[in-house]
């Protein structure tokens, strides 16, 4: 024994080994932390025992993460409408150009009703036609809907003028003589290609806008698209509007647009693929639930109107046919792709799984003081 202030000659006190493991277990069982190797990473592996199990992640409160776009179905709609007019619009300029008048009528008489139904949608999701007017108070190039705005701007009068001029053709010629409409009937006679050229030059962009509109939310499954969603907008529109082609004009005038078919079939086909591959878990929406029944249609739909429209080189009925089909099916890809963003923010899943996947890949990102 050794009183106050004293101490044994031969140093501290030794704790019995059995009290050591038992001082462990209880600190282990309470929390406290484990060894961790350097940079801060649990170990893991034989004689260490992990008391809590790694996380998993399956839900933020049971509430979503990312607010989901309030947009209703109006908006796939103007998506599908406006790129069957932009399409359109090309293959009417072509078929002005090439001699094919009724291949030239649908196709502007299929801008113009897209492009008055693409109108009516946006401003029924704006609310009031004076928001869209108040969006042409400036010009932003980091914005896609400043941009959209102003490249609908752009293409609505070509587009509406040479759609006016095939109007009039369909009325009787003797009604059209004389008075308002002879006057109209002139003047667009004049300007009627000048304006579907100048429709047509705002047709690609037309296309592919909306592409960029979507990928630019936090929408996880828009978002991770936005190398591919372009492409697959940009293919789905040409099918849509080849499609039209086939089912309104004569099928010594369809040969341009059987081409048209394939090809942009082809395109929205392989760029769907390329775009599923490189979303990850994202692409998980696109395969589930209703949008995947879309998508899944789309895919049918789009593959046996480009099959059809190929082969329709001497059957006006196949040809109609195959161009339903391809316009079907562009119209059930603009709806599935909408469907599969709605239920990716719906999911936090769909937010936190890439943020963690980038994380490791990445590493936190620093940034300057």
């Amino acid at each position: 024994m050794t009183g106050p202030g004293q101490h044994r000659a031969d140093g501290p006190e030794q704790a019995h080994p059995d009290d050591e493991r038992q001082t462990t277990a209880v600190i282990g069982s309470a929390g406290g932390r484990r060894p961790r190797r350097a940079g801060g990473r649990r170990k893991h592996g034989p004689g260490i025992e992990q008391v809590v199990p790694d996380a998993e992640f399956t839900s933020y409160y049971g509430r979503p993460i990312v607010k989901a776009a309030p947009w209703e179905h109006d908006i796939p709609a103007y998506l599908f409408s406006g790129g069957l007019a932009a399409g359109s619009a090309l293959v009417a300029a072509g078929a002005d150009l090439t001699g094919r008048p009724q291949l030239r009528r649908t196709s502007r008489l299929g801008a113009l009703v897209a492009l008055a139904f693409s109108g009516a949608a946006l401003v029924h999701d704006l609310g009031k036609p004076s928001r869209f007017v108040n969006m042409l108070r400036v010009a932003k190039l980091t914005s896609p809907m400043s941009v959209g705005t102003w490249i609908l701007t752009g293409y609505a009068p070509g587009a509406g003028l040479a759609g006016l001029a095939e109007l009039l053709d369909l009325v009787p010629a003797d009604r059209r003589r004389d008075g308002v409409l002879g006057s109209a009937s002139r003047v667009l006679s004049w300007v009627d290609r000048p304006a579907g050229l100048w429709g047509a030059l705002f047709g690609p962009p037309l296309a592919a806008y909306t592409a960029v509109l979507l990928s630019d939310t936090a929408t996880p499954s828009w978002h991770e698209s936005y190398r591919e969603l372009p492409f697959v907008f940009v293919g789905s529109a040409a099918a849509a509007s080849a499609g039209l082609g086939l089912i309104g004009a004569p099928v010594h005038e369809t040969g341009p647009v059987r081409r048209l078919a394939v090809g942009g079939a082809v395109l929205e086909l392989v760029a769907e693929h390329r775009m599923e591959r490189s979303m990850g878990i994202t692409a998980e929406p696109l395969h589930e639930g209703r949008a995947g029944r879309l998508m899944r249609a789309a895919k049918v739909l789009t593959a046996a109107g480009a099959v059809g429209a190929a082969l329709s080189g001497r059957s006006r009925a196949l040809g109609v046919l195959s161009g339903a089909a391809l316009m079907a099916g562009s119209a059930c890809t603009r709806f599935g792709v909408f469907e599969a963003g709605i239920e990716s923010a719906n999911d936090p899943k769909y937010t936190v799984v890439p943020q963690r996947e980038r994380l490791a890949r990445e590493g936190p990102r620093h940034f300057p003081e």
